[in-house]
């Protein structure tokens, strides 16, 4: 199946169930608000969003010292080259608006959470603000994810446990963390400190046990190296429960 959406490249990867705040300050953005905001409230205001490739990036708000008043008008391709689709990875994610608010200098507060994964087929370059053509892609659970959720589970505590240098029961207890496979392994993936190539590859993955191995591995890695490096810096996501709301 496929669909056609407003598309939102961004430096990072955003999983389906996880929370995506933004500021909106570009033009071609903010045009792609003001078109959402014409959907009523009763219907999904969704959008895609992609992460942008190593080496490329947005198009600056202003030349100079940032001035919040005076916002170029940028054209929806600025910053991406002349096929934009080689400057986004393949597979994305759509995002579900649930806030969209209008501020007084035009600029806009989102609220959004991603839904379902989605594969970069075309990009559309004509409007205001890039529009693409995707295609849904089903989440598979593969083979024994149960079985190796209970393990990602385990070894993340761990994870955290070692960045943070809490106590166990500093932590999130068993009842505070999901138990879906397919909810624990996006997550995980969202919760680790990675690089945006490793995250990219965990959404891409075929199923969600072989994203759950995945983890596994890089879990057991990232929690040796934080062993031998106990200087090294704890993360916010670690000082409170985990959740995907």
């Amino acid at each position: 199946m496929t669909v056609r959406l407003p598309l939102f490249p961004l430096n990072s990867v955003l999983f389906p169930g996880l929370v995506l705040p933004l500021n909106v300050f570009e033009e071609r953005y903010r045009a792609m608000m003001r078109e959402l905001l014409k959907t009523p409230e009763e219907e999904p205001r969704r959008f895609a969003v992609v992460a942008i490739r190593d080496g490329h990036e947005v198009a600056p708000s202003a030349p100079g010292m940032p001035d919040p008043t005076a916002l170029p008008d940028r054209g929806p391709t600025a910053g991406f080259g002349a096929d934009p689709v080689k400057a986004f990875h393949g597979v994305g994610c759509v995002a579900d608006a649930a806030t969209i608010r209008e501020r007084a200098d035009g600029t806009f507060e989102v609220l959004a959470t991603g839904t379902t994964r989605v594969r970069l087929l075309s990009v559309d370059t004509s409007g205001p603000f890039l529009t693409a053509e995707l295609e849904e892609l089903p989440e598979e659970p593969g083979d024994e994810a149960g079985a190796l959720a209970e393990g990602v589970l385990r070894s993340f505590r761990q994870y955290q446990k070692r960045l943070a240098g809490a106590r166990e029961r500093s932590l999130s207890t068993a009842a505070e963390l999901p138990d879906q496979p397919s909810v624990v392994s996006y997550l995980v993936a969202a919760a680790m400190m990675l690089d945006t190539p490793t995250k990219q590859r965990l959404l891409q993955s075929k199923d969600t046990a072989s994203r759950l191995r995945d983890e596994l591995k890089l879990l057991r890695a990232e929690t040796s190296i934080i062993r031998t490096l106990p200087s090294l810096p704890a993360s916010d996501l670690t000082r409170g429960p985990t959740s995907l709301n």
